[in-house]
């Protein structure tokens, strides 16, 4: 690529990327249901004695897309060794990107920016294995919940709306077998690849997925373990947040109730702009099941939406403008 071509695309996409960001950004924030009672409800409770978990909710969200960044670093180092720093950067980058398409496959694209120009493809692949990993925790923590769920509150009385007891039971099963079957296929990823790699019509592809051949069962313990860690850190944000504006759930029923939430969110497709609106409605479906403090409910899911989501995406929006899409 000729060179002013290269330097038309690193100091004016970043800049341009970055105002399209924070406009997309603005206009999420703005559009949502209840949003003034939300930020009062916010507001008040920075004021009160619950005020410091509050700010070690903040804090956690760095260590949460911390982990997920170093998990990232593992996963691409078969391709190109980076800093936790750059990774951190490209995770945050990626989320800021997700704003635009359906379930956050702009992260894909966000964090392979960072990535040399002959390594950006090539690690689409090992960012996957991340994703997969991710999901699987998810999946198993849900089938956790889903049993708390069924075993200690739903019954004939108390049931989801929308969803009966047997048709309860039937997504129960439903996830335990697709959880079984994605564990396989995690743990057989070298001997999965090597095989896919022998179709014909993938085989002149094969250079995009082959570091996927040196993800072992260490190497794949290490990325889930990374990815338990993770879930935990967003699961506490979560149990503190409730307690923050008092929704009054124990740690127990609570862990499982978010458990289920992250599985919904897991397994229904969003676009971007409905996300928040998705949360509310799944965390009123549960945690109303345990409490009548609506506004505390959405108020958390705004919240852990906003700290989670929101200002890390602003972050990697700044991180984009000093991206250089091309060497010189």
């Amino acid at each position: 690529m000729k060179r002013k071509y290269k330097i038309l695309l690193n100091y004016i996409v970043g800049p341009i990327l970055f105002v399209a960001l924070s406009y997309v950004i603005y206009r999420r924030v703005q559009n949502q249901e209840n949003l003034h009672q939300s930020w009062d409800t916010i507001l008040s409770s920075l004021k009160g004695p619950q005020q410091w978990k509050f700010w070690l909710v903040v804090a956690l969200s760095l260590v949460n897309w911390g982990i997920e960044g170093r998990k990232w670093q593992v996963l691409v180092a078969p391709v190109q060794e980076i800093s936790l720093f750059k990774a951190f950067k490209a995770v945050l980058s990626g989320l800021a990107l997700s704003l635009f398409v359906p379930n956050r496959v702009g992260e894909y694209v966000g964090r392979i920016l960072y990535m040399d120009e002959g390594n950006r493809l090539r690690s689409i692949a090992l960012t996957l294995v991340g994703s997969v990993s991710q999901l699987i925790v998810t999946l198993l923590a849900g089938i956790g919940g889903l049993i708390y769920l069924r075993l200690n509150i739903l019954d004939t009385d108390t049931q989801l709306v929308g969803l009966s007891i047997f048709w309860f039971d039937g997504l129960l099963y439903a996830v335990i077998v697709g959880t079984i079957l994605l564990l396989l296929v995690y743990f057989k990823l070298s001997r999965i690849t090597a095989l896919v790699e022998r179709i014909p019509f993938v085989s002149k592809y094969a250079f995009f997925i082959q570091k996927v051949e040196t993800f072992h069962w260490k190497e794949l313990t290490r990325v889930l373990s990374l990815s338990i860690g993770r879930f935990a850190v967003f699961t506490i944000q979560y149990l503190l947040l409730l307690q923050v504006f008092q929704v009054n759930i124990g740690w127990i029923e609570g862990w499982w109730m978010v458990s289920v939430l992250f599985l919904v969110l897991a397994i229904v497709p969003t676009i971007p702009m409905a996300e928040l609106g998705v949360r509310g409605q799944a965390s009123l479906q549960l945690f109303g099941l345990l409490s009548t403090n609506t506004v505390g409910i959405i108020a958390t899911a705004a919240g852990i939406w906003g700290i989670n989501l929101i200002l890390p995406s602003l972050a990697g929006s700044l991180f984009i403008l000093g991206i250089k899409l091309f060497k010189k």
